[in-house]
């Protein structure tokens, strides 16, 4: 995002969004930490505050379901909130800063020896294009096991060392600091995380909710290779090996055994989901201390990203292929919101639209903005 300034004349009102920061008040406050401004005839104080363009990926499919990477600019339209937009499209791929955040649990060391030699697919995601990447791994603690960096080498290396800890698997901490550490990277890059998870929290601080508005202002893509139960079913040695009195096709399959299909479901990778969309405005509201349950699929779905799964070492390997094929396959819109649209407080829905018969655009839902009326 590439801020601008403008001026509000607001009510009493504290406005922040994913990338849109308003402050208005009764000359109380000001963003710039200055003296107060002097309050208007009308009761109400005119404060400076920072706008900032809305960068949002695209990734199209056409009517057979193939990415399009061969569409021109003047084929996009977005709307925001149902009004179009002045958008610009970028065409030309941008250089990568990608953090590669790995869960790494007690019982995830046979997982991780897959991890380790799925390394070397990483690193064609970014380098060669301009690109970087971070290594960070996490149980109760959240090491950086590599900073950024375009050597392959040293990023496969990172990759490797990244063994099994603790109980405990702070995701959201560490989802955090990605978003940090991407924050300080200039902004003419895009921002990505790669997950590779268990989609449930155990031991963070952090709180999903505001983990979700810091990936949008900061406008972070995230996506996750996710470590289901069944896969740990079949990685782990048991302890006490016991034969079971229950025929093995009466048995269910364990918890969190998703199969590629069920997430393709629950996230609606084929397009925006709009069932997802008032899920998001009570996160946004913090609606009756709203928890949630899956944060990998609201960070996911909340930015644009994917969520995808894998039980063996060749189902990662494509999972990180196909990644990589549609972050190599976006294009990238930005706008300024018209002064009208700002002025809309709450959820503010994205929808683009493209000129090419039954071509699907996938992008991020949208954003949050909390008005002159919150």
């Amino acid at each position: 995002m590439r801020n601008r300034a403008v001026w509000f004349k607001l009510g009493i009102a504290t406005a922040v969004g994913c990338g849109l920061l308003t402050v208005a008040g009764s000359g109380q406050i000001r963003r710039d930490g200055s003296d107060d401004k002097p309050l208007n005839t009308d009761g109400t104080a005119t404060f400076r505050a920072n706008v900032q363009n809305i960068v949002a990926p695209v990734t199209v499919f056409g009517p057979d379901g193939q990415l399009m990477d061969n569409l021109q600019p003047s084929q996009f339209h977005l709307y925001d909130n149902g009004r179009e937009q002045d958008i610009h499209v970028d065409t030309e791929f941008q250089p990568i800063s990608l953090v590669i955040a790995i869960e790494a649990s007690y019982r995830d060391d046979a997982i991780l020896k897959q991890i380790h030699k799925a390394g070397a697919l990483i690193q064609p995601l970014v380098v060669g294009t301009g690109g970087e990447v971070a290594v960070i791994g996490f149980d109760s603690r959240i090491q950086t096991y590599q900073d950024f960096t375009s050597d392959p080498q040293k990023i496969e290396d990172a990759i490797g060392k990244v063994h099994g800890g603790s109980y405990s698997s702070r995701m959201i901490d560490a989802v955090d600091n990605a978003v940090r550490m991407l924050s300080h990277r200039p902004r003419d890059r895009r921002r990505i995380i790669l997950l590779i998870s268990e989609t449930r929290d155990n031991g963070s601080e952090a709180r999903g909710r505001q983990t979700l508005i810091d990936l949008q202002l900061q406008n972070v893509t995230l996506y996750s290779v996710d470590i289901t139960q069944f896969a740990r079913r079949l990685t782990e040695t048991p302890d006490n090996p016991r034969p079971s009195a229950i025929a093995p096709e009466a048995l269910n399959l364990p918890m969190g055994a998703n199969t590629p299909l069920a997430v393709q479901q629950a996230t609606g990778s084929n397009g925006n989901s709009a069932e997802f969309v008032p899920v998001l405005k009570e996160i946004y509201t913090d609606a009756k201390g709203i928890f949630i349950k899956n944060p990998v699929k609201v960070f996911t779905q909340g930015t644009g990203g994917e969520q995808t799964t894998f039980v063996k070492q060749r189902g990662l390997e494509e999972a990180i292929e196909k990644i990589g094929t549609q972050i190599h396959s976006q294009y990238l819109i930005s706008y300024r919101p018209r002064q009208e649209t700002l002025l809309e407080g709450g959820f503010h829905e994205i929808a683009v639209r493209v000129d090419y018969p039954r071509a699907v655009a996938k992008t991020r839902p949208g954003y949050w903005l909390a008005g002159v009326n919150q």
